[in-house]
């Protein structure tokens, strides 16, 4: 899971507190059955949506399902095969090349002065360690702007270690802040002569358990000397805390890294596309998905197998309608997103039809309720926006005012396309994402429920209306939101 662009939301809760939920009669604007069958489906999904037994299913036949590997090759076809019997239409798989990038042997050991074991765990995309491992005294740094201010060539030799902490936050402010430590971390490092680069886990929460995640080798500016790339794992919370206090204590703590990760440059992803086709404008997409690979410490059941099964399980709702709705629901079970490949695959399988594409979604932030909806520009105060809102008010979510600023990672790449997000409750998300520990047995199938009842009336009111979301976003007086 990555979060793009959260900063905000915080902001635009405590502006929306204040506005009230409009009443049916103010939502009228949209067709009386139209919000009836949104409020029907609504509380169909809270009876019981079908999300839990779909990830159930996803997990436990597949587990892990690292970009690239077979294991996501399986979950590709476990997609086909479950949108099929689901009565999809058009399903199918895109194909795509993606770096297979495979975990090794991961090993960190202080040798001296206080010999133990830390638990540490590759990070993405690393090169691996000579065979042997390398070794060098640790230089601890508070803060990674404390790491960016270290003259160059201060750090020849050493193992650099950024223990900043990520706070724990709602929205997932913290994490988006802090994911320069990770992504770019081992590149500074090098920068400055280090031969190999540590972090505390981008986490929340006091399991010893490391959080891996991606990260980045940055091509040096025209001109400038190359600089080595060098190993670069994640510490658990507990270790880098353990560490600090060894460095604290005055005497050189040197460290001993063996990672083995390898790499094979032209291996394949899919992402897997079904439709519930509209009756009336099937040729209208609402795009909605979650991210079907996964980290491979854990089976990858809140990142991203809950987004995948509640928007499987939103469209599902709505294809058991008598009748589908006017537009064609389009769910994609995104391949590659954790290592940032799925955007730019999408955008290339579908760039003569971006207008086609009337609002996109993705649902990548766990099993938890929704607690806030943010919608294009003006569509707030737009008849679609007060239905929706009317709709979701039993649930306790607030549609806010403020425009959105990221529909997620998968989405980041399509051109003019009004996008939404649908805000889960990430408090305990990041105890963990990207960890052994993201399993089924910490996910709700009620929570999951209620997540489905949010995205089920925001999924069927956009495609049974004639709800003009770039019009409406770009101020247009003649847009005719609501009309049938």
């Amino acid at each position: 899971m990555r979060v793009a662009c959260l900063a905000g939301l915080a902001v635009a809760l405590l502006s929306s507190s204040v506005v009230a939920a409009p009443s049916a009669q103010e939502a009228s604007a949209i067709p009386a059955n139209v919000v009836a069958n949104a409020e029907a489906l609504r509380d169909k999904a809270l009876k019981g949506s079908g999300a839990y037994e779909i990830l159930a299913s996803l997990t436990t036949e597949i587990g892990p399902r690292l970009a690239g590997s077979d294991a996501e090759h399986r979950a590709a076809a476990w997609g086909v095969a479950r949108l099929k019997a689901m009565g999809f239409t058009h399903v199918h798989t895109e194909t795509f090349k993606v770096p297979g990038w495979t975990r090794g042997e991961e090993r960190a050991e202080v040798v001296s002065p206080f010999p133990q074991r830390l638990l540490v765990t590759a990070l993405g995309g690393t090169v691996p360690t000579p065979v042997d491992g390398i070794e060098g005294d640790v230089v601890i740094f508070r803060t990674f702007d404390a790491l960016l201010a270290a003259p160059v060539g201060s750090l020849t030799g050493k193992i650099a270690v950024v223990t900043q902490p990520m706070p724990r936050t709602q929205d997932g402010t913290g994490y988006g802040a802090n994911y320069r430590i990770r992504g770019l971390g081992a590149y500074e490092a090098a920068k400055r002569g280090a031969v190999a680069y540590l972090l505390r886990s981008l986490a929340t929460g006091d399991r010893r358990d490391p959080h891996t995640g991606m990260m980045t080798y940055l091509p040096d500016p025209a001109g400038a000397p190359a600089t080595p790339h060098i190993p670069a794992a994640a510490l658990s919370v507990t270790d880098a805390e353990q560490l600090e206090r060894m460095v604290a204590l005055g005497k050189p703590v040197r460290l001993h890294l063996t990672l083995t990760p390898t790499i094979r440059e032209n291996a394949t992803a899919e992402t897997v596309i079904g439709e519930i086709a509209g009756r009336e404008k099937p040729d209208e997409i609402v795009l909605i998905g979650g991210h079907l690979d996964s980290w491979d410490l854990g089976t990858g059941a809140i990142d991203d197998g809950s987004g995948v099964a509640i928007t499987t399980a939103t469209a599902g709702l709505i294809a058991s309608l008598p009748q589908h709705p006017r537009r064609t629901i389009r769910v994609a079970m995104f391949g590659a997103e954790e290592i940032g490949k799925a955007a730019q695959a999408y955008l290339e399988a579908h760039k003569t039809e971006q207008a086609a594409h009337i609002i996109a979604s993705e649902s990548d932030f766990g099993a938890e309720p929704i607690y806030a909806v943010e919608l294009p520009a003006n569509v707030f105060a737009s008849a679609y926006g007060r239905a929706l809102a009317h709709v979701v008010a039993p649930l306790s979510v607030t549609v806010t005012p403020n425009s959105v600023k990221d529909g997620g990672a998968d989405l980041e790449a399509l051109q003019g396309v009004p996008l939404a997000a649908l805000a889960q409750d990430g408090t305990h998300y990041f105890d963990l994402h990207h960890t052994a520990d993201d399993t089924l047995d910490k996910v709700s199938p009620a929570s999951l429920d209620k997540a489905v009842a949010s995205w089920v009336a925001f999924t069927y009111l956009a495609a049974d209306t004639d709800t003009d979301f770039r019009s409406i976003a770009a101020g247009d007086p003649a847009a005719k939101p609501a009309r049938r």
